[in-house]
């Protein structure tokens, strides 16, 4: 995985300052030698600080669609700056599986009464709930087998294959799970190996490598344990280890990703051909 990893920080963060975690999946070597173009599927966290100069730059290239896998109590506060010319698309995601619709009031207004959604604000607090410790659990296996979610990335590949021309840029809050998950899906479908689909999910640790260790400093001064890092580890950065037991659980089930995409996620062979074409060079 480490050659890989040198490919993703030599040219694909994208050069913008107010988008966190953007990146170009464009570089990445399939399995069958051909490569990912530039400038064409764009992975990140949300657009709510895009500068000027990011909005501008990212016009040009052009992009035109975003996809954004928030819930409307994420975009408090938060709301996306538009992009010139790119068409906008709402597609939310439930990582939690309806956890959070089913918590107690309590819960509810721990994790979700706040004005303007910062995970950093309430990460303490959830890294001692029990209800986040078992989401940190569930919440790769979730995207990937609720048909709640499962339907939304059905639909997320329908507006890729619909945009013959320009970027497609996705994204979620942090640009980490939703969108970890979907890059690897997309990765899969274009032939990409098991190690570069685990490298790209990882790549996102090394963006908030310092938050993480900040915050778990806070969580053992309170007497956290392995648990309750779990959860920091989880919210603030992304868990490969329980991406890989995903992954692992998905190729159990269903033989390889790319049988997961044509069961579940209703890719045809002609959809796969399509979008390594257009995709690939």
């Amino acid at each position: 995985m480490e050659s890989v990893s040198k490919s993703i920080f030599s040219h694909q963060f994208l050069p913008v300052k107010g988008i966190v975690n953007a990146r170009d999946l464009g570089g990445y070597t399939m399995l069958d030698g051909r490569v990912l173009r530039d400038g064409l599927l764009l992975r990140a966290a949300h657009l709510a600080d895009a500068t000027d100069e990011d909005l501008e730059w990212l016009s040009e290239l052009p992009v035109a669609k975003v996809i954004d896998f928030r819930k409307e109590k994420e975009k408090q506060g938060k709301t996306d700056r538009i992009i010139p010319g790119a068409e906008y698309v709402i597609l939310p995601i439930d990582a939690s599986g309806g956890a959070m619709e089913n918590a107690s009031e309590k819960d509810k207004k721990k994790f979700t009464g706040h004005k303007i959604f910062d995970i950093k604000k309430i990460i303490v607090a959830a890294a001692f709930n029990e209800m986040a410790q078992k989401m940190v659990q569930r919440m790769y296996p979730t995207l990937l087998s609720d048909p709640d979610c499962q339907a939304q990335f059905v639909e997320f590949f329908r507006l890729i294959l619909a945009t013959p021309n320009g970027a497609v840029l996705y994204h979620c809050t942090q640009g980490k799970d939703r969108t970890g998950i979907a890059s690897a899906l997309l990765l899969a479908a274009l032939g990409a190996s098991r190690e570069t689909i685990i490298a790209d999910f990882d790549a996102t640790n090394k963006v908030y490598e310092k938050d993480v260790r900040k915050y778990i400093r806070r969580v053992r001064f309170l007497g956290g344990k392995e648990t309750e890092i779990g959860v920091v580890k989880a919210f603030l950065g992304c868990s490969t280890e329980n991406f890989i037991k995903a992954l692992d659980t998905i190729e159990t089930q269903y033989g390889s990703l790319e049988s997961y995409l044509k069961g579940p996620i209703g890719l045809t062979d002609d959809d796969l051909r399509t979008l390594q074409n257009r995709y690939l060079k």
